[in-house]
């Protein structure tokens, strides 16, 4: 429990660097760049805040030049996550008995450092790791990790400050206990800031962490770890293993000390996990905690009043930015035939600007998909898209592998509403459209909602206000983030806290306060000052 509740530093929204031509910090993350490519670095794991090497070598490649070596990490095995738990144990009694703000203070510098004389190496390692252009590193892996550190710390202090009241000559209170456990925290390759805030959230509120970084985003992980270290994280708070996913389960699902998992990623490994927790529900000490962000089949809707060049700039942007591979990237649009033409046209023109290729050339919009499972499967649903009487090349279509893992923007359109890409998540540069006729709306409206498993994000435009509040109204569970008129990416922390419902999710909305306190378990304390004496009601008289 807090001793007192300071006001914090003001909080608002990291500002975004231009990266302009003849900018300083473009000078500066290219020199980075340049320099970071040029060294071969050696990774170990950081168990209770040793170095741990086990010399079973992983190689870390640019996705967009998969033959250049950027260095390796150690795989660990079942024994490393035991260490790391039994290191998250062990520091847990001084962290969680930590003052709150000397806690808060740790990642409030954390989010110094990021901003500050960390910004271009964490940029540079996720351009070069995950293969994402300048600008959306900058956006990533600078502005909204910091965000979420600093807007962490303000949700925490108001959860503090929320107390009962008392009545005459008694004090209720409520005290925030750290759940009792280790927490689990499984990060994607996608977002640089969400491998750091899936640790650090429930770090800050006094628990401790065994973390678990996607494979494609070690590179930038042990980053994060370096300043995470750098801003005073104590040994064994947050514990940083690279294990197989079945090696990691076996251990971590029974453990006794499981309190919890902080997960971003596909829906099939969730849905496992969270059975796999079932069925060994009985071991644990507590019922755990499960916070997930999963998968998405994200809608970009288009009523007929909506102009057909903000319809094509979503699809541009929503579609196409960092390759699809965001979790709210829109992969599915319904389009009137009166505007399918006319939309299709500002498409292409915008395609026809598109440069794709490796992230050193900032001038690269395009850059490579993650791997070459990745590219696997997306290759495959373009071929499949090819030879099917259901669906149509309409811009876009091709693929190579050869230097990097590179898709070209391409949109599918279905003859068929269930057309299997119109429903099935793809995770890459791909978006399908459906084209319904004008008169046809509240059918259509039917099958999106009928359409897909998920309800990440969606998007509707329109001009008419008529129209806005019956979509809005008829779309109501289809979306956790919902954009009129905008695209349905770019979600920012303490604006729009992001999270979906249905397959997508627990939608425990990352970036707000409703994530922060699913780390917490609260204890209700009252104190009566003077004590009954008597066991008889007061004033009770008898006949």
């Amino acid at each position: 429990m807090p001793k007192g509740i300071y006001n914090v530093p003001a909080v608002t929204n990291e500002p975004i660097l231009s990266y302009a031509p003849g900018s300083p910090e473009r000078a500066e993350l290219q020199a980075t760049i340049k320099k970071m490519r040029s060294e071969v670095i050696d990774v170990p794991m950081y168990i209770g805040g040793e170095e741990v090497r086990t010399g079973n070598l992983f190689a870390m490649t640019p996705p967009h030049d998969h033959q250049h070596v950027l260095g390796h990490y150690h795989q660990g095995e079942k024994k490393h996550i035991q260490m790391a738990i039994d290191a998250a144990l062990a520091a847990k009694p001084a962290w969680e008995a930590m003052a709150w703000e000397h806690r808060a203070s740790i990642f409030l510098k954390a989010a110094e450092l990021i901003s500050g004389p960390y910004r271009q190496k964490l940029n540079a390692a996720t351009m070069l790791g995950q293969s994402k252009n300048a600008f959306q590193a900058e956006i990533d892996s600078a502005c909204e990790i910091a965000d979420f550190l600093r807007f962490n710390v303000q949700y925490m202090t108001d959860i503090y400050k929320q107390q009962p009241i008392s009545s005459k000559g008694i004090w209720n209170r409520v005290e925030q206990r750290p759940l009792e456990g280790f927490v689990f925290a499984l990060t994607p390759f996608n977002f640089t800031a969400i491998a750091g805030n899936l640790p650090t959230a429930p770090a800050m509120m006094g628990n401790c962490i065994v973390w678990k970084p996607s494979k494609t985003a070690v590179y930038s992980a042990q980053v994060l770890m370096e300043i995470f270290m750098k801003a005073g994280v104590p040994a064994g708070v947050i514990n940083l293993v690279y294990v197989s996913g079945p090696a990691a389960s076996e251990v971590l699902f029974n453990s006794p000390d499981f309190a919890g998992i902080h997960f971003t990623g596909s829906t099939g490994v969730f849905q496992d996990i969270w059975k796999n927790i079932g069925e060994n529900i009985h071991k644990f000490k507590s019922y755990p905690r499960i916070v997930g962000e999963t998968g998405g089949k994200d809608y970009i809707f288009m009523h007929p009043s909506a102009p057909a060049k903000e319809v094509a700039t979503a699809i541009t942007r929503g579609a196409f930015e960092y390759q699809g591979q965001k979790c709210s990237a829109a992969s599915r649009a319904y389009i009137p035939a009166s505007k399918y033409d006319a939309v299709m046209e500002f498409v292409k023109e915008d395609l026809k600007k598109i440069k794709m290729g490796g992230t050193e050339d900032f001038t690269n919009f395009v850059n490579a998909v993650i791997d070459e499972t990745s590219f696997n499967k997306l290759s495959s649903a373009i071929d499949a898209a090819k030879a099917s009487p259901d669906a149509e090349i309409a811009a876009g279509g091709t693929y190579d592998k050869s230097v990097g893992y590179f898709i070209a923007p391409t949109i599918i359109r279905a003859l068929k509403h269930d057309y299997i890409t119109m429903e099935e998540e793809l995770f890459g540069p791909i978006l399908t459209i459906f084209v319904y006729e004008d008169d046809k709306v509240d059918e259509t409206l039917d099958i999106l909602d009928k359409g897909s498993m998920y309800a990440l994000t969606g998007a509707i435009f329109a001009d008419c206000r008529y129209a806005i509040e019956k979509l809005v109204k008829r779309l109501t569970h289809t979306a956790g983030n919902f954009y009129i008129n905008d695209k349905p990416t770019g979600a920012v922390v303490g604006q729009q806290p992001f999270g979906g419902g249905r397959g997508s999710g627990t939608n425990d909305k990352a970036g707000s306060m409703i994530n922060l306190l699913r780390w917490v378990s609260p204890r209700t304390i009252k104190e009566t000052f003077v004590s009954a004496t008597d066991y008889m009601y007061p004033n009770f008289l008898e006949d």
